[in-house]
């Protein structure tokens, strides 16, 4: 698809910023002038193979749709995971006939006798979906003022409220009439049928050594689905994939966990859920570093608001000592799951996997 683009205002230092309405992505090149392309123009377009149309009236054992990201930790050869996760049963608590990640799905939303329409879901609304929701943000629906555009918050935004936003549809900056953060998926739980989710810690837990499945594992945190129509409650923890052999396609362990033990190295299901999201964060990459006090040698962890914030100075939870990172980068995130990582991949039989979601990074 050929770039269009547009002036659609000023920027801060008086050049003008430029917009293209086709692939809805920023196109001002340096120096305020408008780039040749912009910068979504070689992005790879969605596959009708990696689209779902996804009629719930197929599936009335319960449907679960999740934010999907590359794994924590991977030592397999299975493709990457992105996208939105989708769980589909005929029969409650049966087999589950969808057990896939896909980019894109298309779900018939029943009108009246005369229309139907569709509710989109698209990957990068589901990414950002989970990043607010792991820390804690609540998203709303916003449309731009001037096109209708449904708006998304991404990366920094996607854990900032926020009044004023930049439209992807037109590229211009409006205000909402509330301070919150926008996601077109905040609604298409009501509108499906999702129930309130009732979620409990997992009950179960693991200990294994990796050289018992020679196709590797994999490993995510929990995080709160878009969609849920089951009655049972959402289970939270760590939820691994391990495979027997790299031809395996599905696992042979596929389950979520309480607590996770690995080459007798124990996992923190809210240190995985976190760097999980901060991996998902493009403005934080290489930001989020393993932090230890140098006065009890306590790891740091960095809670609130702090896991989202990078900042110089540190403060040991353990004996309130403030020191800072000796690492190039001055403002960092301290998270004990990069060194724990790091440890596990010591014991893998298969290289540690570095996948990227390529997000661009959008912050203020």
């Amino acid at each position: 698809m050929k770039c269009k683009i547009v002036p659609v205002g000023r920027r801060r230092d008086g050049g003008t910023r430029y917009w293209c309405l086709a692939h809805h992505a920023n196109a001002t090149a340096k120096y305020g002038v408008a780039a040749h392309m912009c910068v979504a123009a070689n992005d790879v377009p969605i596959g009708p193979e990696e689209t779902l149309d996804l009629d719930f009236e197929k599936y009335p054992g319960g449907i679960a749709l999740w934010g999907s990201v590359p794994a924590v930790y991977d030592t397999t050869y299975q493709s990457v995971d992105r996208g939105i996760h989708v769980h589909a049963r005929c029969i409650k608590n049966g087999f589950k006939e969808i057990d896939r990640t896909y980019r894109k799905l298309r779900i018939p939303l029943p009108g009246d006798l005369f229309s139907d329409g569709w509710v989109e879901v698209d990957e990068i609304d589901a990414i950002n979906y989970m990043v607010s929701s792991v820390f804690g943000f609540k998203t709303i629906s916003v449309n731009c003022t001037y096109c209708g555009f449904p708006h998304l918050d991404r990366d920094w935004f996607s854990v900032h409220t926020h009044r004023r936003h930049q439209c992807h549809g037109c590229g211009r900056q409006f205000s909402d009439s509330v301070s919150g953060i926008g996601n077109p998926l905040s609604d298409v739980g009501q509108l499906l049928g999702s129930k309130p989710k009732a979620k409990i810690r997992a009950l179960k837990s693991v200990s294994f050594r990796q050289c018992d499945y020679p196709g590797g594992i994999q490993i995510w945190g929990s995080n709160p689905a878009i969609v849920w129509t089951s009655d049972e409650p959402e289970e939270v923890g760590i939820h691994i994939h391990a495979f027997s052999s790299h031809e395996q396609a599905m696992p042979i362990v596929d389950d979520t966990y309480l607590k996770v033990t690995i080459d007798g190295i124990k996992l923190n299901a809210n240190q995985v859920r976190t760097y999980m999201a901060q991996s998902s964060m493009p403005h934080l990459d290489g930001r989020v570093v393993d932090l230890v006090c140098p006065s009890c040698g306590e790891s740091h962890f960095d809670h609130a608001e702090m896991a989202y914030t990078p900042h110089i100075d540190h403060e040991c939870h353990s004996c309130k000592t403030l020191f800072r990172s000796h690492t190039q980068i001055k403002k960092t995130i301290g998270n004990p799951f990069v060194a724990v990582r790091r440890k596990l991949a010591t014991k893998g039989l298969n290289p540690l996997r570095e996948d990227k979601l390529g997000l661009r990074p959008e912050t203020i």
